[in-house]
């Protein structure tokens, strides 16, 4: 069996938040390791934890207990400063709303995370950006606002300056939510290559077409992963049979 190289693994993860002078227990002790090259899509009803355990995977918010080992280093213990640096060199974020910075164009959303890692040159940034432009198919959209781009394209540019610092680790919550059909496939055919080229991706998702790109799944339900189901490489050609199999296993989940 292949030895998978694990680049985040989290221990006895638990969050908690107060309510009416009670606790209300939203990860109950997940363990978790999340290995490089993964398409790791994590589903769940809603409410049931997924996005609060990628917010503490990926340090965006902290775990009430348990660990979160990334390098040797723990990111439950980690400095706020510590954890900044961490998300800006090694971690990449898409998200359901695209977060785009209005005043910016398109290729300045992607250039400007690029530039906050100083340890790269602004021509090195600058190629990239035009190269991923290009990637996306933005560069006809370039020089434009976001609110002059379609959903789609503005989707497309969040995953462009999600990768422009080349992370380690893609976050990714809900980002076909907000989308229609036909921007849903072109910003999952985008994740699928990226995958394939060997980006490690981790994504919460209540979209089923999204499911289909995983490598592996798991669901979660108050609080703790109940069940994993591991895939081959997604392929369209084996789509029809990925999907029975995806199926059976959401509807043994109750979904």
């Amino acid at each position: 069996m292949e030895t998978k190289n694990i680049i985040l693994s989290a221990k006895g993860l638990c969050k908690s938040f107060a309510h009416n002078g009670g606790q209300i227990h939203v990860l109950n002790s997940i363990d978790l390791d999340i290995c490089a090259g993964d398409f790791t899509v994590v589903m769940g009803a809603s409410g049931s934890g997924k996005s609060t355990l990628l917010y503490a995977l990926s340090g965006m918010d902290r775990a009430t207990a348990g660990t979160v080992e990334y390098h040797g280093s723990d990111l439950v213990k980690m400095r706020e400063s510590a954890l900044t640096a961490l998300r800006r060199k090694d971690f990449g974020f898409i998200f359901q709303q695209m977060h785009l910075v209005s005043n910016l164009t398109m290729r300045e959303n992607i250039t400007v995370p690029g530039y906050l890692d100083k340890s790269r040159r602004a021509h090195d940034v600058d190629a990239r950006a035009d190269a991923l432009l290009a990637q996306m198919g933005l560069s006809h959209v370039a020089a434009h606002l976001p609110a002059q781009c379609s959903g789609g394209e503005q989707q497309r540019c969040a995953v462009a300056r999600a990768i422009i610092h080349e992370p380690v680790l893609v976050f990714a919550d809900e980002p076909t939510g907000a989308l229609n059909n036909r921007s849903t496939t072109e910003v999952l055919d985008l994740l699928t290559a990226l995958n394939g080229k060997g980006q490690s991706i981790l994504m919460v998702t209540h979209d089923s077409r999204a499911a289909l790109r995983a490598s592996r799944l798991l669901y979660i339900s108050d609080g703790r992963i109940i069940s994993e189901l591991r895939l081959s490489p997604y392929s369209p050609e084996d789509e029809k049979h990925r999907e029975a199999q995806v199926s059976a296993w959401l509807a043994a989940m109750e979904w």
